[in-house]
């Protein structure tokens, strides 16, 4: 019955999910598998990113279920993602290590979520509004769009963004990169300052109005976009600064697509967002050794071609249930340029509500598909959400480690 599980104690559980031996350290294995080369067995990321991780409510039921403590720390409140431990990383196998500016705020501010009456409220360092429902809500909903009446550019460059560069965010980042890298010897995954240049601008303008700029007001969506641009640019600089010489990857989550069909025209996406992105990973190339991860959901087939040649490295979640993204054929014609990063198990209705042999069955499949030549590492299409049994997620690693070997 969805929601329903059943403890097991730690043990058992590691009997079960033990990977198979390799002869390559995590690290090595991701680093393998980007590069286009079969490595020992296929690389796996939970948590490794903030968007191949799960929701708190999921990843409590699991540690539970694996005889863990219930302890959990919040990667993001907004999401409702949780930190995943290394105690369940090391228990599944987990090749990733997320690197997280940490703390991620800047010393002149700091998160509060607020009581409103019927809903939970924040306001994030943008001046965007967020809001979740008290009630069995799961995720805070943007609420208010700051720049929803700007009216030139010059409103956009007087709205208060923030300092990307502050110190504050950059304190323990060499250390924690270090400890990924050395100590666990994970690939290391850092995150952005803000999310994708398109998502963000959605965001801060408000979808109606910024999908009208595109087209009526281009000077002005441009301002936004350019405005995210330098954000990103001062950021990732100042983080090279601190940990480019043994970061792994960095990576960018911006949503292009839906389920049918990319969510802005192939020729506009060109136009206005193609130049940027292109600009900020090639300053990412130049200025480290990481890859780019690209997060976008959705219907993107169309788009994949110019991704790569904007300097994507590593494409995510590869949601094979969108329109036009079949995994064979994805893997088929572009599988030597691009890495994938995902399409391990599909979250919207398998993983949730499917039974964990339908789950195996999955993961089987797809892992079979996309292995060959190299070029995968293993996750979730997208976020474990909070109605995930943890028995579909035993399921899906035992079935990884069973396919998921080269020979």
């Amino acid at each position: 019955m969805r929601g329903m599980y059943t403890r097991i104690p730690a043990a058992s559980a590691s009997a079960g999910l033990t990977p198979p031996a390799g002869r390559l350290s995590s690290r090595e294995r991701v680093l393998t598998a980007l590069d286009h080369r079969e490595p020992d067995r296929v690389p796996y990321d939970f948590g490794g990113t903030f968007v191949t991780g799960s929701h708190h409510v999921a990843y409590r039921r699991l540690r539970d279920h694996l005889g863990l403590s219930a302890d959990v720390d919040m990667a993001d409140v907004r999401l409702g993602l949780a930190w995943v431990g290394r105690d369940v990383r090391d228990l599944l196998g987990v090749d990733t290590g997320i690197v997280a500016t940490q703390p991620p705020d800047p010393a002149s501010w700091h998160l509060e979520v607020r009581d409103a009456g019927e809903y939970l409220e924040l306001t994030d360092e943008y001046g965007m509004d967020w809001r979740q429902p008290k009630d069995a809500g799961l995720y805070f909903d943007l609420h208010r769009s700051p720049l929803a009446d700007a009216q030139t550019p010059q409103d956009v460059a007087r709205h208060p963004w923030p300092d990307p560069t502050d110190p504050h965010r950059f304190m323990r980042l060499r250390a924690d990169c270090e400890r990924v890298v050395f100590e666990e010897q994970r690939a290391s995954a850092c995150k952005g300052i803000i999310p994708g240049t398109l998502e963000v601008s959605l965001w801060m303008r408000g979808f109606e109005r910024f999908f009208m700029d595109l087209v009526l007001d281009p000077g002005m969506a441009g301002a936004i976009l350019d405005k995210a641009l330098e954000i990103k640019l001062r950021y990732w600089e100042t983080v090279f600064g601190h940990i480019g010489d043994i970061l792994d990857v960095v990576y960018d989550a911006d949503d292009y697509g839906s389920q049918t069909a990319p969510l802005i025209a192939p020729d506009l996406w060109r136009k206005m967002i193609k130049p940027r992105i292109s600009e900020l990973y090639a300053f990412v190339h130049t200025n480290s050794r990481a890859k780019v991860f690209l997060h976008s959901d959705g219907a993107i087939r169309s788009l994949i071609p110019d991704l790569i040649e904007a300097g994507v490295d590593a494409l995510n979640p590869i949601q094979f249930t969108a329109e036009g993204m079949d995994i064979v054929e994805l893997k088929r014609e572009f599988g030597r340029e691009i890495a994938f990063w995902g399409g391990g198990v599909d979250t919207q209705k398998v993983l949730p509500w499917g039974t964990p042999q339908e789950v195996r069955d999955q993961v089987r499949r797809n892992v079979d598909l996309l292995m060959p030549g190299g070029g995968y590492v293993f996750a979730t299409v997208h976020n474990v959400q909070a109605d995930v049994p943890p028995e579909n997620l035993v399921a899906m690693v035992e079935a990884l480690h069973e396919v998921g070997v080269y020979r």
